[in-house]
């Protein structure tokens, strides 16, 4: 059954927001033929994550999905059948008074944040009743079958599985970027927010017995890298060696690309919600940086999530784990925590493509958003 989307987008964490949104508008479209409309306040974060879009455009076309300018100003808009609040946004008040007009109501739905907190699958689902009559259904991605799993595409496994077989084509892709690491590197992928722990980790991986070639994407960790190297700027491309280590700038890429990165590294260090996702589905040990939320209220969420993932690691791998991303996330000391994750290696990395198979288990979000307005009309 065919349905009309309205998906809204604030964009207030660089690219986070937009990319779940634009991730979910997709798969929307090409998995479930909804149609579905993306309205975002800040288009200039879109264009990275979708090279061919036009930042100007009040109104395009991309890759099925029809998105539009959130304006300052609303026009008199036909409200869609599903109405997703991405993220608390607000809607704009001439939508909520056409909402609120409409003569069938909308399925009007608040899709959070994700988080592995224990409370999280008791609010999945439920309605929350307006003094003006209109009702809104919260709606929480998550690690359970409680809650309304995460976004994967139906091939995704199977595109990641094909792209790990074909030597030839890691080695194209990396090609692609310039990438050409020493045969026997530990490839290491970093993509975080500002981080004064980072010299440290830096200094444990140049003073490492083996190679790491560490591959930044631009983005806001830069400077701290460049203050460590002791240099203005690394252009994009180059390549900088420190001891056993090897770190090489590369350009932000479009969200496919950043699928094909993911699966080429070893290890992968990420920031937000999108690319924590996307990491996990690479089935390869990661790093986390939350985005830090006021009164510390991040470090509940990280630790809710740690807690699931402990499951069927050793009590030694499950304190390498936590003391590194620990470390990170206060930007503290890192060498002794990263040291001790390189020796329990082999079972970190087993566990996370055991973590992900079992993740894929569960309905995906995409469709359990449709299965879910399905059930509600």
């Amino acid at each position: 059954m065919k349905a009309s989307w309205d998906i809204f987008c604030s964009v207030v964490d660089n690219y986070g927001d937009i990319g779940v949104t634009w991730r979910l508008a997709r798969q929307l479209v090409a998995e479930h033929q909804q149609g579905v409309r993306l309205w975002v306040d800040d288009l200039r974060a879109f264009v990275p994550l979708c090279p061919e879009a036009d930042v100007g455009a009040a109104q395009q076309w991309q890759q099925g999905v029809e998105v539009c300018q959130w304006p300052a100003q609303w026009p008199a808009t036909e409200v869609a059948d599903v109405v997703v609040e991405a993220f608390a946004c607000k809607l704009p008040e001439g939508y909520l008074q056409a909402m609120k007009a409409r003569e069938k109501p909308a399925l009007w739905i608040n899709l959070e944040y994700l988080s592995a907190e224990d409370w999280v699958s008791g609010c999945h689902g439920l309605p929350s009743m307006r003094p003006d009559g209109l009702k809104r259904m919260f709606f929480f991605p998550g690690f359970d079958a409680g809650t309304g799993g995460l976004l994967r595409e139906a091939d995704l496994l199977q595109r990641r599985h094909a792209f790990e077989q074909d030597p030839q084509a890691k080695q194209v892709f990396l090609q692609g970027l310039g990438v050409c690491p020493a045969h026997n590197a530990r490839l290491i992928s970093l993509f975080a927010y500002e981080n004064t722990g980072l010299a440290s980790w830096l200094d444990a991986m140049a003073a490492g017995a083996g190679p790491t070639h560490l591959l930044v994407p631009q983005g806001r960790i830069m400077g701290d890298l460049l203050q460590w190297l002791g240099i203005e700027q690394l252009p994009l491309g180059a390549v900088e060696q420190r001891g056993a280590l090897t770190v090489q700038a590369l350009p932000f890429v479009r969200q496919e690309d950043y699928d094909h990165l993911l699966w080429s590294c070893d290890f992968n260090a990420v920031r937000g919600e999108d690319s924590f996702v996307r990491a996990q589905w690479a089935g390869r040990p990661l790093l986390w940086h939350i985005y830090e939320q006021e009164e510390d209220a991040h470090w509940v969420k990280l630790n809710a999530f740690l807690d699931l993932y402990f499951k069927g690691l050793s009590p030694q791998a499950a304190r390498a784990v936590t003391g590194l991303w620990h470390a990170w996330n206060a930007g503290a000391e890192m060498g002794e925590s990263w040291n001790g994750v390189l020796q329990c290696w082999p079972e970190i990395a087993a566990h996370a493509e055991q973590w992900c198979l079992e993740q894929s288990l569960q309905a995906d979000l995409a469709q359990a958003l449709v299965l879910f307005y399905r059930n509600w009309i």
